[in-house]
């Protein structure tokens, strides 16, 4: 059982813990069967806390009966039926069968809460895991009440659940980040749209990441999480389950997060909602989206976009949502930003001329897991004016954002809570009437429309704050650098390597 520190965090401790635990299973395999019982640790501690009082029978649950489930319906808590409950499975962890009980308690569960069908993960009883692991994971979960803080458990499993998530994302590099959107990059744009109350959309919602960040965010500033309403869509079920099970374990009503393997192209399970917010990151350049199937589609009130790369169907696609006063932040390839065939130039024309585009945040290299492809942040509104916002009608909004960021291990980088703030603070003055804004050279720049026209278009900050045109995305003496001092690590890790690798086969002679 693990055992905490001052020093490390308990979910580092956990994490650390449960990795020793992994073996021979792959980490994409893995995390459904860790994140699983975090979920079930969290539901169960959420019943058995409601069981207590309802067991009580004092003040509003006088006469309740612990085991009526409409008394945990109506406090919007899962019914855990009596052998899919913590404690028994925690006294069955050294049980030769205990696979088996674990898969059983998650149907069982999702019998008793049609909320949960088709969600939980049943893989406890397969071959390639250890009961002995399992036991020993079950233990470590089991360590998360943390003695005096257990009235706070639920909050605690709810950020272990999503740091995992991170830590797997970054375990399975590239396939990784096909599901998990950077902590950094959500928090960035939560911060800058600032989604009080209101219905959030985010149709391409993989883990649900986005969801979590406005959660964060309205109870952060006081507010109150039943003002939003949740629209998302996901194409890979896998990550819908866990979409599903990232939003159970804060509480938040995923009923309208819907999946299906077409699309929200294809098979648009909001069809007629109009929202307040998207927030999105959508595939980079997705060639196969089906565009050739919806050539006509109404959503294109701007262009077509060309059937080999979605960039420009995403961004028509999320106005096409936006009720008359939505905002959108998403994310895309900085290509978008400059692209001028298949039509994308006159689409990216319609939407300057109309005064559609907000703010281009361009971000720094190496923030995605799933992609070394440039990205930028693109900044939407419905309307350029309203009762809360200054009239921006003839200006946008440009940041470059490279120098920003600090690196996390040799291939990946965050931002920090300051450059968040940096990013958002110039956003909200720029935007809002009694902000105090200033264009920062190098750095920031309110740019009129009439002179992205006279630039034909072309939407990258470095054209407009003050930095050298496309080519400032290369700097010869810089790259040098980073690059020699990345083989150097290289070559002393692989040195190290085969110093161990000789010393080993050395014990073996011996």
């Amino acid at each position: 059982m693990a055992k905490t520190t001052k020093q490390e965090p308990i979910e580092k401790v956990l994490w650390a813990a449960a990795n020793k635990l992994r073996k021979n299973i792959d980490a994409a395999e893995y995390k459904h069967i860790v994140l699983g019982l975090i979920f079930l640790r969290y539901i169960s501690e959420s019943f058995e806390n409601l069981y207590n009082m309802l067991n009580s029978g004092e003040g509003e649950y006088a006469g309740a009966d612990p085991e009526d489930k409409d008394e945990y319906r109506a406090e919007n808590v899962f019914f855990v039926p009596e052998k899919a409950r913590w404690s028994y499975l925690q006294d069955n962890a050294k049980n030769p069968e205990i696979g088996k009980m674990v898969d059983s308690a998650m149907d069982d569960i999702e019998k008793e809460n049609p909320r949960l069908k088709g969600v939980l993960p049943k893989v406890f009883a397969r071959g390639n895991l250890d009961i002995n692991n399992l036991g020993g994971l079950i233990d470590l979960i089991s360590n998360v009440s943390l003695g005096e803080n257990k009235e706070h458990t639920s909050d605690i499993l709810g950020h272990v659940f999503e740091y995992f998530l991170g830590e797997f994302a970054l375990a399975e590099g590239q396939k990784g980040g096909q599901f998990y959107t950077p902590r950094s990059i959500v928090e960035l744009l939560v911060s800058m749209l600032e989604p009080y109350k209101g219905r959030v959309m985010d149709p391409c919602c993989g883990s649900g990441g986005m969801f979590v960040q406005s959660e964060k965010f309205i109870l952060e500033h006081q507010g109150n999480v039943n003002d939003i309403t949740i629209f998302g869509q996901e194409s890979n079920q896998t990550t819908w389950r866990l979409c599903k099970m990232n939003l159970a374990i804060r509480g938040l009503d995923s009923s309208l997060v819907k999946w299906n393997n077409e699309g929200s192209f294809l098979k648009n399970e909001h069809k007629d909602s109009k929202v307040d917010y998207i927030i999105a990151n959508p595939p980079f350049n997705d060639d196969d989206w089906s565009g050739e199937l919806l050539r006509n589609d109404a959503r294109w009130t701007h262009g077509t976009p060309p059937a080999g790369n979605a960039n420009y169907a995403w961004i028509q696609h999320f106005l096409y949502h936006l009720s008359p006063k939505g905002q959108a932040g998403f994310v895309l390839s900085k290509g978008s930003l400059t692209t001028k065939t298949s039509g994308e130039y006159d689409i990216r024309k319609n939407l300057i001329d109309e005064g559609l585009i907000d703010c281009i945040v361009n971000l720094p290299a190496k923030l995605f897991l799933n992609t070394q492809i440039p990205a930028c942040l693109w900044f939407m509104r419905k309307k350029n004016s309203n009762d809360n916002f200054r009239n921006r009608k003839d200006e946008i909004l440009f940041i470059d954002a490279r120098n920003l960021g600090h690196l996390i291990n040799r291939r990946t980088l965050e931002f920090a809570n300051e450059d968040i703030q940096q990013i958002a603070d110039t956003y909200h003055n720029w935007r809002n009437p009694d902000g105090n804004y200033e264009d920062i050279a190098g750095f920031c720049n309110s740019t009129s429309v009439d002179k992205v026209k006279e630039l034909d278009y072309v939407l990258t900050p470095g054209r407009f704050v003050g930095l050298p045109d496309e080519e400032d995305d290369f700097n010869f003496n810089e790259r040098f650098t980073s690059l020699k001092a990345e083989f150097e690590e290289q070559l002393r890790e692989e040195k190290e390597l085969n110093l161990r690798i000789q010393e080993n086969l050395r014990n073996i002679k011996l």
